[in-house]
């Protein structure tokens, strides 16, 4: 649980820029595209981060690593509090960036160590649950602290109350279970880390993974990081406090599928990419209507959208169930970091796209949207191509008498992998 908490305040930072965007535009004197480059340079700052991130987690364990994330997030809230300048504003979220990449991967490294595989899938199902409380407060609660105590008290407080939790890591986490000895930690030297990110590269699960959060996690991330509350108060007219408070929608849409997916996949692994496949076939139907309604779509409407488009913060978690199983304890960090840079790069890619086209198009929603709808189709044809080379791999593993994750059955469909 404390290793989660660090989660939710991870989420918290992340997400704040949801409901603070508009103040931010005018706070820093920027327009649309400008005020994207603060989700874009977090976020890419996050992905960049992830494979060091894993690598530094499986050298030096977690609970030091957890450590360092929460000083350098609220450092980051501490200095966006402070800032009057849309430069240093941007260095504020790039260095929130660094310390968000820092956490998720350290807690599914934990949780790894500490649970047997039949159980990661729900711990790491209920951790991300437990981050969306993050999320929830940065919606409704955010918004009133920003109108009223203001901007420099509220990410003030948020930032030194962020600083002082280290302390609680420091004292109550452990990297390992009483009576296990950790091996020897390796030096990071950059071929041995280069060998090491080769070979979680080299494993179709992980790159299956990688695609699977891809898909399922980025159009959540975008509306409820910074473009939900403009797309609903700016596109579809609606007051601001109904636009923060839809969008808590995500929150408990997420915390309730999240163990609920997790439970799922724990008890009957093989269900994990049909409920991928699943999602997807659906969040392009939601879209399809989102984007096609004429005029001022209604609540009742939206509300169970985003209820459907918010499952795909649980159906990324298989992403990290499927690095788990297909990499060793020891490379279990670089693999959940390779994975994990696949649903932030959509969102950067996205985010910088949606913005880019407000421009362009005068602020029309419903064509800069069309971006999540293109990175969607990307996401979910590359997750395609190496489902299908993972269930080859498992064939020839299931052929030579191996110990395999997921028993798998031979398709009239399962013929040679679809070219690169």
């Amino acid at each position: 649980m404390t290793a989660a908490a660090v989660y939710l305040l991870a989420v918290f930072h992340r997400t704040s820029f949801g409901v603070a965007g508009l103040q931010a535009a005018e706070r820093f004197g920027v327009g649309a595209a400008a005020l994207g480059m603060f989700t874009v340079l977090q976020v890419g700052v996050y992905a960049a981060m992830q494979i060091p991130t894993g690598v530094l987690v499986d050298r030096y364990g977690p609970r030091k690593i957890l450590t360092a994330a929460l000083l350098t997030l609220g450092l980051g809230q501490i200095l966006l509090a402070l800032a009057h300048s849309y430069a240093l504003g941007l260095v504020a979220r790039g260095v929130l960036g660094v310390g968000d990449a820092l956490t998720f991967v350290s807690v599914l490294r934990l949780a790894a160590a500490h649970f047997p595989g039949r159980q990661y899938a729900i711990v790491t199902a209920l951790t991300a649950a437990i981050g969306y409380i993050g999320n929830l407060a940065a919606t409704v609660p955010l918004s009133l602290l920003l109108d009223g105590p203001g901007w420099t008290p509220t990410f003030l407080v948020a930032g030194i109350v962020t600083v002082v939790y280290s302390t609680v890591v420091v004292l109550r986490v452990k990297d390992l279970p009483d009576g296990m000895t950790a091996p020897a930690p390796e030096p990071v030297r950059p071929r041995e880390l280069g060998r090491q990110v080769r070979s979680v590269w080299r494993e179709p699960g992980t790159r299956l993974g990688f695609w699977v959060h891809f898909s399922t996690m980025f159009a959540p991330n975008v509306l409820t990081m910074l473009w939900g509350v403009p797309f609903l108060v700016q596109g579809q007219g609606f007051p601001k406090s109904t636009a923060s408070t839809l969008l808590t929608v995500f929150v408990f849409g997420s915390m309730a599928g999240g163990p609920l997916t997790g439970a799922i996949i724990g008890k009957h692994p093989s269900l994990r990419m049909p409920l991928v496949g699943g999602y997807l076939v659906t969040a392009t139907a939601v879209w399809a209507v989102l984007l096609s309604w004429p005029g001022q779509v209604p609540l009742a409407l939206l509300v169970p959208a985003f209820a459907l488009l918010a499952l795909g913060g649980p159906a990324s978690m298989i992403g990290f169930a499927l690095a788990r199983d297909y990499n060793p304890l020891h490379r279990v960090g670089t693999a959940t970091g390779v994975v994990n840079v696949g649903g932030f790069v959509a969102t950067t890619v996205a985010a910088l796209g949606v913005g880019v086209l407000l421009e362009l198009t005068g602020g029309n929603f419903r064509v800069s949207l069309l971006v999540l709808v293109a990175v969607l189709a990307l996401g979910s044809f590359r997750m395609i191509v190496w489902w299908r080379r993972t269930r080859a791999h498992l064939f020839a593993a299931q052929a030579r008498g191996e110990e395999i994750p997921v028993r798998v059955t031979r398709r009239r469909w399962d013929s040679e992998p679809l070219a690169a």
